[in-house]
């Protein structure tokens, strides 16, 4: 593999900001723009998930309890529950489809069994201070509503994907979660990878303007944050792409 361009590079010719943080065993790694606060979109979905993860190792919550979906969780935009008729499913299946298709409806059941207030706080305890959730899933979103669902930092949540590789119980589980991940059309898109060796663990999220992806590739937990004006999509692709290139070419 040829060596990528650098990741001052990338940023400088993304039509926004690209912000990029790199996680090694035990060390932060390269990174650009690693402090800047940006808006996630569903990645923000991983901080419910780890919160999930910890309460099921702590017996706070159970994986097959079960939650009635209600109207107000139901909401457009990604996943499969709103061409399902079943409306009762385990907190256990919400996070699978949560993970695996980024569903929304799930998400916001999920997140209304668990709580807006409780997902930032076990995130804050987890050292991402300024990573958090500001509201539940709309699709649309008026400008009465939070204007985005999270605000994070690449740094921070290059920390939460490093974390993910551990080999406690929560750690395990979100994981577990993430590997399930369908969408890798963004930082792995470039990299020739095998899907069923567990190499790649990840989430990601899309909004107008937003291009995020955070996850373990290989051994090493990253975070690559794109924004950028409405109608630089695929310029926002191509600079997450790029940088994907960059992450696999510090593989061993």
């Amino acid at each position: 593999m040829s060596a990528p361009k650098t990741l001052e590079e990338i940023a400088a010719a993304c039509p926004g900001t690209l912000a990029v943080a790199v996680r090694g065993p035990g060390a932060p790694g390269p990174a650009v723009n690693a402090d800047v606060e940006l808006p996630l979109a569903s990645v923000g979905k991983l901080l419910l998930l780890a919160e999930v993860a910890m309460s099921l190792e702590g017996g706070i919550l159970d994986a097959g309890e079960p939650v009635e979906l209600v109207d107000d969780d139901y909401c457009g935009g990604s996943g499969l529950l709103l061409g399902l008729s079943q409306r009762r499913w385990t907190v256990g299946d919400l996070a699978l489809l949560t993970a695996a298709v980024s569903d929304n409806t799930a998400t916001n059941a999920l997140l209304r069994r668990v709580g807006l207030d409780r997902v930032n706080a076990a995130a804050a305890a987890l050292g991402l201070t300024r990573t958090r959730l500001l509201d539940r899933i709309r699709e649309p979103r008026t400008p009465a509503d939070p204007p985005t669902f999270a605000l994070g930092t690449a740094g921070e949540l290059a920390g939460l994907a490093s974390l993910a590789g551990g080999g406690a119980g929560w750690q395990v589980q979100l994981r577990e979660w993430m590997l399930a991940n369908t969408d890798h059309g963004l930082v792995p898109a470039l990299v020739r990878h095998d899907l069923e060796a567990a190499w790649l663990a990840n989430k990601t999220g899309t909004d107008e303007g937003i291009r995020t992806d955070v996850g373990l590739m290989g051994g090493v937990g990253y975070a690559v944050l794109a924004h950028g004006p409405a109608g630089s999509e695929q310029a926002l692709v191509h600079a997450v792409r790029q940088a994907g290139l960059f992450i696999a070419h510090l593989q061993p």
